[in-house]
């Protein structure tokens, strides 16, 4: 398993996001801003993605991932 891998994923979930996961092939970080995080609790956002990538923590090929679930105005507050 790979990093880029799990941003495809994500991406193909949720094509407006902007996705980044660094890792050591058994441990994953994403970072995903999204727009679709709007009006969402941290949990919702977290059980969106999680629901995205499922069948991959199921079959093994995932098997931990942290996430950080952002807006995109939360996003620029952080940066900024």
């Amino acid at each position: 398993m790979d990093a880029q891998q799990i941003k495809t994923w994500i991406e193909e979930g949720l094509p407006d996001a902007t996705v980044e996961v660094v890792g050591d092939g058994y441990h994953f970080q994403a970072l995903i801003v999204s727009p679709s995080f709007e009006g969402k609790s941290l949990l919702e956002r977290q059980r969106m993605v999680k629901t995205l990538l499922q069948e991959h923590f199921d079959s093994g090929a995932l098997h931990a991932l942290s996430m950080r679930t952002l807006t995109p105005e939360q996003w620029e507050r952080e940066r900024s």
